[in-house]
């Protein structure tokens, strides 16, 4: 009597039509996703969440499942794969972030994409330096293996170093950090405003070699609206396409500051004076862009996917296993 009040409850729930629907749904918030809107993680759950319900639905009521255990198990860790995954929807990040070679990251991405539940506490916590980075290319400018060295706190609090790269990440509490074909020059500078404090600061130009010919950027000084524009000239082939080379930065350069009508020609170390105060030229570094990822979910949806497999093999060698000899 139980039983079929149940199957009367969720039989609705446990139809097949509904799961189409759910699949029909979840296709349609694939291609939402990639459309870029920015309310993707609402188009991938809500679907997700209907294919639990109905898997739930399906086994609480279809007599099957509790015949076969490796089928029941099977469809159990199907539900929690899909739950995974919609949690992993709600709580996933993604951003970019770029450091100058002695830069720390000090929880701040550039460009990111995340769940409407992502805690942000846990990256503004993370501390790391970039400590530099060496690339080498083949003829015809082909990028090799990037090799990035940096410095971070682990989880006692003791400062650790490591090479990381486009496969090889820096983990932190969870926070991959990739680096990424970006990378270029950094001018540096060191703004001393009339009556302020002193500000330290780097102007990453566009990515190198992909922009070689437009090695310049405009910026403003720190307090001010006072709009600078800045250009890096050297003469030397730092990439050559007929032979192998490596990313380093030029042995002799120049940068080109414009203020307003004013242009100067700078050396590390020189100066030049404002109504708003003194900015001195300290010379060039190279920045790095990293890729960052989060999705606390990976590893459990590895172990679940395991047991799905191993429950599909479980129940096809039960039904179709061949009968043993008898003597």
């Amino acid at each position: 009597m139980r039983q079929s009040a149940l199957t009367r409850a969720c039989g609705p729930l446990a139809s097949l039509k509904l799961t189409l629907v759910a699949l029909l749904l979840l296709g349609l918030g694939i291609v939402y996703a990639y459309a870029g809107d920015e309310r993707i993680s609402v188009a991938l759950v809500l679907p997700l969440a209907l294919l639990s319900v109905n898997l739930i639905a399906a086994v609480a009521t279809h007599k099957v499942f509790h015949r076969w255990s490796a089928l029941l198990v099977f469809h159990l860790a199907l539900i929690a794969l899909v739950l995974l995954a919609a949690l992993g929807r709600l709580t996933y990040l993604t951003g970019t972030v770029e450091l100058s070679t002695g830069e720390e990251f000090a929880g701040r991405l550039i460009e990111s994409d995340a769940g409407p539940l992502h805690d942000w506490q846990g990256l503004k916590k993370i501390r790391f330096v970039n400590d530099g980075f060496s690339i080498n290319y083949a003829p015809d400018v082909r990028r090799d293996k990037t090799r990035n060295t940096v410095r971070y706190l682990d989880a006692d609090g003791k400062e650790r170093s490591e090479v990381i790269g486009d496969q090889t990440p820096l983990v932190v509490q969870g926070y991959r950090f990739y680096t990424s074909p970006n990378k270029g020059f950094a001018p540096t500078f060191m703004w001393h405003p009339t009556g302020g404090e002193p500000a330290f600061g780097t102007v990453h130009l566009p990515s190198y070699p992909i922009h070689e010919y437009e090695q310049a950027r405009e910026w403003k000084l720190p307090g001010t609206g006072v709009q600078v524009w800045t250009m890096l000239q050297f003469d030397e082939v730092i990439l050559d396409p007929a032979a192998p080379s490596e990313f380093r930065l030029p042995r002799v350069h120049r940068v080109i500051v414009r203020i307003g009508e004013q242009r100067h020609t700078l050396q590390p170390g020189q100066a030049i004076d404002l109504p708003q105060g003194r900015l001195i030229y300290d010379g060039l570094r190279s920045w790095m862009g990293y890729s960052v990822f989060y999705d606390w979910t990976i590893h459990w949806m590895l172990a679940v996917s395991t047991v799905i497999v191993g429950a599909l093999g479980w129940h096809f060698w039960n039904k179709f296993a061949a009968e043993p000899w008898h003597a």
